[in-house]
């Protein structure tokens, strides 16, 4: 029988994502599926569907930041109660870098899923929403992957990537980092957030966290919101009890 299948959409603008990334990463309910990781960028993904940042809702901006600490008080989920530096940040050259890391991935055979880009988002989302950290900055992305993949025994070199189509944002300390990071030259992560973000939209999404579900019957939906959370549990078969609350509480 094919395996429960999640495919997680996130950007790491949002806490929300986080808090579903992590779930999904940590509480065993979830030992039994597929996860895939994909990297979008949030802003385009809202621009697409004329969908409305919720910062700029009288009174929902409030309740959003008291939902989040919400939800990860209940998971047991590391989170700063303030909120990061510049939120929200411009979060493109982060993203488009996850997308270089993602595709590194896929070009090699691995045992483990994802294995670098899970430890990039693993990394900078504790950075971003555990430490309150600006992995956003051109020197903070730097550091924090430099630090992820090493620069021992391998030259330096220098590269450029794009950040807003007119400034240059970071130096790239290594050949092993370069294969992961956007080099101007090379289009691959750009390419890959803008597909990314279009297949997302493709599949339903309007926000994040956006998760396409796939049970063992092959039958697939699509959920939002680390709210609903429960109902994937249902919709995947992953608890028995049949309780329609379980999807509420």
């Amino acid at each position: 029988m094919a395996r429960p299948k999640i495919t997680l959409y996130v950007d790491t603008v949002s806490p929300f994502a986080y808090e579903a990334y992590y779930v999904l990463r940590h509480d065993p309910v979830f030992k039994n599926c597929d996860v895939t990781y994909v990297p979008i960028f949030l802003g385009g993904l809202m621009h697409k569907c004329g969908n409305t940042p919720p910062l700029k809702i009288k009174n929902k901006d409030k309740w959003i930041n008291a939902e989040r600490l919400r939800w990860a008080g209940y998971f047991s989920i590391p989170m700063t109660t303030g909120l990061p530096p510049d939120f929200p940040a411009n979060t493109l050259p982060v993203m488009r870098a996850l997308c270089a890391i993602a595709a590194s991935d896929t070009q090699q055979a691995q045992q483990q899923q994802q294995p670098r880009l899970t430890r990039a988002l693993d990394a900078l989302f504790a950075r971003h929403w555990v430490d309150a950290v600006a992995t956003h900055k051109p020197e903070v992305l730097k550091q924090t992957l430099v630090g992820l993949f090493g620069e021992a025994e391998t030259e330096k070199i220098q590269g450029r990537a794009s950040y807003d189509g007119t400034s240059n944002y970071w130096m790239v300390a290594n050949r092993r980092a370069t294969a992961i990071v956007l080099a101007e030259a090379s289009t691959t992560g750009k390419k890959a957030l803008l597909e990314n973000t279009d297949k997302a939209f493709a599949e339903g999404a309007f926000g994040l966290p956006w998760m396409v579900c796939t049970n063992t019957r092959g039958e697939t939906e699509g959920f939002w919101g680390v709210d609903h959370l429960g109902q994937v549990v249902q919709f995947l078969g992953l608890r028995k009890d049949g309780n329609p609350w379980r999807a509420l509480l």
